[in-house]
């Protein structure tokens, strides 16, 4: 059998820390990181020794919801450019489809990748997963893997796969980041400590946004604890001017930092215009933002496709739930942008994630935040909480069904355990600090 070693480039940039027709010349994907003035991560080679055959039949699919001029498309479109190159697969044999919608669209793309003779089919957004479940039940004898979706370990199908990354913990470093700018910034008088209110742009009020905004907040609250943060929604993963407008209000809010889950330029370049430091998500835009980028966070998807596909070439299966993190080299930072960054900011940065690795820090710790229970807002009801505030018990919704009923506790050890039951998040609870500004309770 013919070995491949393959040289995966894995972004393990300076710390190792959740949307395609034709082949994989990706229609408009050239350049595309130029067009949104975003760069990747800086890239380290890691060898993986896939000691494995890829069959010259092998073909996999990819379903994208957006395509290259949503940040997090491009993110995943570079890394299926990636793991191509390192196991030498051609056009022939990896084909992408993007701009599928959250519908039965996704089923009919995913029918055609099966027709078109792929042996693993990934789609990488949430409203995907039950037409991926519906062509799984149809085509067995094809591999189903699925980014940010919460049924595969429901469902009981050997050939439907969930995968995610443990990326609160890249978001927590990236608000270290930001805690620290606050502190440049209160230092040099440029506003009181009791002032220092951050800005976050939420695509939904899902528990993946939820999630990823409470750890943001959580890193900044640990360097700088007077912090606020106001989130506004725009309910859409890409919508850029919706994202611009919500940058704008939370600007003229008094926020003195912005950051995103939401996947167009739309909030980085507002925060250009005003000069107002910004941290970004799924790669750097220093180059359209060279005033104001700080850092960004991002998951790298190149050691999930290994995986998937090294299972499929040694008939092993493929975990029905997959969710890594900094060690394996699934959450990154990219570069920081040391015109803008705190001074000391990749030592400290360095010290965390050590700290994070070794387990003296958990993202979401009981002991750094509080959270109110308000029954008449049906805000936090299934959160028990002593005199203070700390959260004691949290039962959260893992077996996801239609009426979200919880089902599992996740507090255990001092800590909320995030992504341990399943792999997409399930943090969900609105903690004191922070206020969304376009939600209803």
């Amino acid at each position: 059998m013919k070995k491949i070693l393959a040289i995966v480039l894995a972004a393990l940039m300076l710390f190792t820390l959740a949307a395609c027709g034709g082949n994989n010349a990706t229609e408009g994907n050239a350049n595309g990181d130029e067009k949104l003035g975003m760069s990747e991560s800086p890239i380290a080679a890691v060898e993986l020794a896939t000691d494995y055959e890829v069959p010259a039949d092998f073909k996999i699919g990819f379903i994208c919801l957006h395509d290259e001029n949503s940040t997090y498309d491009l993110n995943f479109l570079n890394a299926v450019d990636k793991i191509q190159e390192a196991l030498k697969l051609t056009d022939e044999q990896v084909i992408v489809k993007v701009n599928v919608p959250e519908g039965n669209e996704c089923y009919v793309a995913a029918k055609d990748l099966v027709d078109a003779g792929c042996k693993i089919i990934f789609a990488n957004s949430f409203g995907h997963e039950d037409f991926m479940i519906q062509a799984a039940k149809e085509f067995p004898e094809v591999e189903f893997c699925h980014a940010t979706g919460t049924k595969a370990h429901t469902e009981g199908l050997d050939n439907f796969h969930n995968a995610f990354a443990s990326i609160y913990e890249g978001r927590y470093l990236a608000g270290v980041a930001a805690g620290l700018k606050l502190n440049e910034m209160i230092e040099a008088g440029q506003f009181k400590a009791e002032e220092a209110k951050m800005g976050y742009v939420g695509a939904f009020t899902y528990a993946e946004v939820i999630s990823g905004y409470t750890a943001f907040y959580l890193g900044a609250k640990s360097v700088c604890p007077t912090v606020t943060m106001e989130v506004q929604f725009t309910g859409s993963w890409y919508d850029e001017m919706a994202e611009k407008e919500a940058a704008e209000k939370l600007l003229s809010n008094g926020c003195k930092l912005i950051s995103q889950h939401a996947d167009s330029m739309g909030a980085p370049t507002a925060c250009e215009t005003k000069g107002v430091p910004n941290v970004s998500y799924n790669g750097s835009t220093v180059a359209a933002c060279p005033n104001t980028f700080i850092i960004s966070s991002r998951i790298n998807w190149v050691p999930y496709f290994e995986y998937m596909i090294n299972c499929v070439a040694n008939g092993e299966a493929i975990a029905a739930d997959w969710c890594k993190g900094l060690d394996a080299g699934s959450v990154e930072l990219s570069e920081i942008n040391e015109k803008v960054a705190a001074p000391g900011t990749a030592e400290k940065l360095e010290a965390v994630k050590a700290d994070l690795a070794a387990g003296k820090i958990h993202v979401f710790d009981t002991d750094t935040f509080t959270v109110t229970v308000d029954k008449e807002k049906n805000k936090n009801v299934n959160a028990t909480v002593d005199e203070n505030g700390k959260l004691i018990s949290y039962m959260a919704d893992v077996d996801t069904d239609t009426a979200y009923t919880p089902d599992t506790e996740v507090v255990a050890d001092g800590y909320f355990h995030e992504s341990e039951y399943r792999s997409a998040p399930y943090f969900d609870l609105r903690i004191d600090g922070i206020t969304a500004l376009n939600e209803k309770f």
